[in-house]
């Protein structure tokens, strides 16, 4: 896309009443209650990665935007600069995760490659009190997101585990929001773990270490959901904003290198893809302030919204999981939420800052 219809596609969306009224509050002072209502808002994201100069070829990966959906989310166009001596756009075809690949020669003495990315987002909230007229999942995506992965395994101590949970549920809302509670009131956030985690949820449970970051408790939902039938999916992204609600721990803006996020969806009939994330729940308890537990009122308040909502200060950047890198010759990575590189001395992520050093900013395009 050409900077001029980047631009033009941004203004096509922008709306005074969209806008109108928002400020940030204090957590105590404003309900946690994302809503349609508030409108939708526009956001910019760059991503800027930096290499160590290269003794051989080098590739990276940065993720791109990959989901659009008009309730909640539009995709509007990704532009990049850089010097690298191949540049392109490239889609893994089983999950339809976008991604910008660049490629270096041998003797770059400062490679750099850098992408913008703009998007419109607007809260998300499924009223629970009564179904609607909701098609059914196609087959092929039923299969998708009910199959066990290497790290989202459905048999064993996982099943075992769901039958548990479920038991005595009757319907499949009933055995969703089972999961949900139970994954709230056993895990644990830690923030020792390494970036987001990774999601190996057999070893959660054989260990019965149930603590760890959004890319573990969030995997743990879809995985139990999935033995229990239900489809369900990790949704890879990165904060942009502050919370409206004022919640400090669920927002972040500006600088945002640090703020990647990967939250679940459930499938009910009905209702369609539900949105959830108790790893939000458990990340308040942790970091909103010192001393909280799952019964102080700003808890719960999250706690009964994040079945069914989310509030969308967020970048969906793809379902993907356990994925092959276009070009690759390594082995799969858990997920794409953060840039990824690969030489002849292997391969690096992100969390390498010897190697491979990368930015992500944000900023709301106001009208």
């Amino acid at each position: 896309m050409d900077r001029r219809q980047f631009i033009t596609t941004t203004t096509s969306l922008l709306t005074a009443s969209a806008l109108a009224g928002w400020r940030p509050a204090a957590a105590s002072d404003n309900p946690f209650q994302p809503s349609p209502t508030h409108g939708w808002r526009v956001f910019e994201v760059s991503t800027r990665a930096e290499l160590a100069p290269t003794e051989s070829s080098t590739g990276v990966w940065l993720p791109l935007p990959s989901i659009d959906d008009p309730t909640w989310i539009k995709t509007m166009g990704n532009v990049w600069q850089g010097n690298a001596v191949t540049v392109q756009f490239d889609r893994d075809p089983g999950y339809g995760a976008q991604m910008l690949a660049a490629v270096w020669e041998a003797g770059e003495a400062a490679p750099f490659v850098e992408v913008t990315s703009r998007f419109a987002t607007r809260d998300r909230a499924i009223d629970l009190a009564q179904t609607g007229k909701v098609a059914p999942l196609d087959k092929t995506a039923m299969r998708l997101y009910t199959r066990a992965t290497e790290l989202l395994p459905t048999d064993g101590i996982v099943r075992k585990t769901s039958a548990e949970i479920t038991r005595g549920a009757n319907t499949d809302l009933d055995k969703a929001r089972a999961i949900y509670e139970w994954i709230v009131e056993n895990t644990a956030r830690n923030p020792k773990t390494r970036g987001c985690g990774v999601g190996d949820i057999r070893v959660m449970l054989e260990t019965g270490n149930l603590s760890g970051k959004c890319a573990d408790l969030n995997a743990l939902y879809v995985g139990l959901a999935r033995a229990a039938g239900l489809p369900a999916r990790d949704v890879y992204g990165i904060r942009v904003a502050d919370s409206r609600f004022g919640y400090k721990s669920l927002g972040k803006s500006k600088d945002i290198t640090r703020a990647q996020h990967c939250r679940a969806e459930v499938w009910l009939t009905g209702f369609g893809w539900l949105p959830v994330d108790p790893a939000d729940v458990r990340k308040v308890v942790l970091e909103e302030r010192p001393g909280l537990t799952l019964k102080d009122e700003i808890v719960v308040a999250t706690r009964e919204k994040l079945f069914g909502s989310w509030e969308m200060n967020w970048l969906a950047y793809n379902f993907a999981h356990d994925l092959a890198l276009p070009g690759s010759s390594g082995p799969k990575i858990p997920f794409l939420m953060y840039p990824q590189g690969e030489n002849a001395a292997g391969r690096f992520d992100s969390l390498d800052p010897d190697t491979f050093r990368y930015k992500i900013s944000s900023r709301e395009i106001v009208a």
